[in-house]
């Protein structure tokens, strides 16, 4: 009889052992739905940057603007230039109805006036990257330029996130992949806030690591929670079913 109960006893143990095995705790950080840097795509100085870091911003807001009075004259150097060749076209158009030029005349003319527009379109297309605008409803992570600095095509403006929708990554056993599908209901505990909040899986990564034998998956927090920001951390409440 007091064997029995010492195999029961074993066997207790080690089922409580598989269990606290399985149910490891899982550590995850807050990262926003959209974040990207903004870059200049001209050579310029700054001329204004009206949003802060931490400041919110809407999508289409202009986010910095460059001093571009050189672009601005080359589009109206440019318009003068198409201006004149349209002109030209005209009259000569005219002329070769009365056959006192040839057809070849015309055609340069016509080509030159389609140059011009060309030119023109470039300056316009130019001049158009002197503002940046908000690619969506967003907040300034980072400012990277001050205003009047000169900045290089391809230099960083602005780090801008979109945390309307915050989303938590973590990694969990391969394994877990037989019942853990998106859509699946968990909480998450935040060590900024000490406060748990309902997260749903909505993403499972579309490769396992062979070493580990984990998947990276991805779950968004329901419901708005003004305290909470991109970069806190916390402990995912999620363990396989019994």
């Amino acid at each position: 009889m007091g064997m029995i109960r010492l195999l029961l006893l074993i066997a207790g143990l080690a089922v409580a052992v598989a269990t606290a095995s399985q149910a490891q705790e899982l550590r995850a950080q807050l990262s926003p739905r959209d974040y990207t840097t903004l870059a200049a795509e001209i050579g310029a100085k700054v001329e204004r940057i009206p949003v802060r870091e931490g400041e919110r911003f809407k999508k289409g807001q202009i986010l910095v603007s460059f001093d571009c009075s050189i672009q601005r004259a080359q589009v109206a150097e440019a318009k003068a230039a198409l201006t004149a060749t349209e002109k030209t076209v005209a009259v000569n158009a005219r002329l070769l109805e009365l056959q006192t030029i040839g057809k070849l005349e015309s055609d340069v003319a016509q080509a030159e006036r389609d140059k011009a527009r060309a030119k023109l379109d470039a300056s316009a297309a130019v001049l158009g990257k002197c503002q940046v605008p908000a690619p969506f409803d967003g907040r300034v992570a980072e400012q990277k330029v001050r205003a009047q600095q000169f900045v290089q095509p391809g230099q960083a403006l602005l780090d801008i996130i979109d945390d309307s929708e915050l989303e938590l990554d973590f990694v969990v056993p391969s394994k877990w992949l037989v019942w853990l599908k998106p859509g699946h209901a968990f909480k998450v505990e935040i060590d900024e806030t000490a406060r748990t909040y309902p997260v749903k899986l909505v993403r499972v990564g579309a490769r396992i690591d062979p070493v580990s034998q984990s998947v990276r998956v991805t779950g968004t927090i329901g419901g708005s929670f003004p305290e909470l920001a991109a970069g806190m951390s916390g402990k995912v409440l999620l363990a396989p079913p019994p």
